[in-house]
């Protein structure tokens, strides 16, 4: 092969008419453009691009709002990228168990994954905090800390040990008190209960007498249909609603003092995500938020509609009493004072949510109206 300055050479022929001046003068640009060419495929190796399709093992069908927001997000993703990069969303044990999510995306079995960040607390237990925290702020508040707060550096640091990125790219609005057999007037009620729950509520109503257990959300209309179980707590009345709950128990409580939000995520295998480039991870990012601005707006109203549609077809729709609140109430004390003593990591990341959410409660109350008229009218006439 000729040296580079033979090629140079070779390609910059002279005529008899030319001057010295301009030959030196091109010759140099010539060797100047060389070199930077050289340089800059040294210097700037090509960026990353990892994979262009992402298979996504949910935990949710894609037909309920909590499974909707991994399809929304793949529409997101897809916007944000110029469609270069895309999800496609899995059913439910398509390609592995739901419950075994987490472990998978960890050991690469699969690149992704779309989950309820509580499912994994056995193994990361700050996600209780994330997945289902009792008498917890508002989900404004715990979207506030999660993205201006210390919220995703918190749960990153505890992912990172088992070679996952998260994005929390969802919040469900605060969940309903469950469904019951029975009414629950005092809390000796829930002494020998047998109630589908999980995370810290789970360990709330054991301090009451209740029996606890997961049931998949598959298999909760059966067991409640068998008397496996005689109540359970699954999502919002949205979801609630299309699983048919209504059609095998009567009574519909609120409010959801188990879970004031539930945060969903994106798993990626860490190997998987490191392929990215850097613009492309912030388009992941872009993505996210755009999704989870989504089911913010979108959430309440649902919610309220579905409540109606329930009464119609003769739920009774009705409050814990004031001293069952507050049994509650106590006994998550007694819990989260364990969590804390046991889970260093649980303590600190409680610590910090709490210490956000007072700032943003502080303001609110700085700013609080009284009830507009027009709303006031409204109801003064539905009554």
């Amino acid at each position: 092969m000729p040296h580079q300055s033979e090629h140079l050479q070779s390609s910059t022929t002279v005529t008899s008419a030319e001057s010295p001046a301009p030959r030196r003068l091109r010759l140099g640009t010539a060797i100047a453009a060389a070199v930077a060419a050289t340089t800059l495929m040294v210097a700037v190796p090509a960026q990353a691009e990892g994979p262009k399709k992402l298979d996504v093992a949910s935990t949710f069908s894609t037909k309920n709002f909590l499974g909707a927001g991994a399809v929304r997000l793949a529409e997101e993703l897809k916007t944000a990228t110029g469609g270069a990069v895309s999800l496609r969303v899995h059913e439910p044990g398509d390609l592995v168990p739901a419950f075994e999510v987490f472990n998978s995306v960890s050991s690469g079995a699969i690149q992704a994954g779309w989950d309820w960040m509580g499912y994994w607390a056995g193994t990361v237990p700050i996600t209780n905090l994330y997945g289902a925290l009792p008498f917890g702020p508002s989900p404004e508040a715990f979207m506030s800390w999660m993205w201006a707060g210390e919220g995703t550096e918190l749960v990153q640091a505890a992912y990172d040990p088992y070679g996952v990125k998260v994005l929390p790219c969802f919040i469900s609005p605060q969940e309903t008190g469950g469904w019951y057999n029975k009414e629950i007037n005092t809390p000796e009620d829930f002494n020998g209960l047998s109630m589908r729950i999980s995370g810290l509520g789970a360990k709330v109503l054991n301090k009451l007498g209740a029996s606890t257990q997961l049931v998949p959300g598959s298999e909760i209309y059966l067991a409640l249909e068998r008397g496996r179980v005689d109540a359970t707590e699954f999502s919002v009345p949205q979801v609630d609603q299309a699983m048919g709950f209504n059609e095998v128990a009567k009574y519909y409580y609120f409010p959801g003092w188990h879970q004031s939000a539930s945060w969903f995520s994106l798993l990626v295998n860490q190997e998987v995500w490191d392929s990215y480039s850097d613009e492309r991870k912030a388009q992941f990012q872009t993505a996210c938020r755009a999704t989870l601005q989504w089911a913010m707006a979108e959430a309440p109203p649902a919610q309220v509609k579905a409540i109606h549609e329930l009464e119609a077809k003769g739920v009774q729709v009705k409050r814990f009493p004031e001293p069952v609140m507050t049994a509650l109430q106590k006994a998550w004390a007694e819990v989260l004072e364990e969590e804390k003593k046991t889970n260093p990591d649980f303590a600190k990341a409680y610590d910090s949510l709490m210490k956000h959410a007072a700032l943003i409660d502080e303001w609110y109350k700085l700013q609080a109206m009284p009830q507009p008229m027009a709303m006031k009218a409204d109801e003064d006439a539905s009554q």
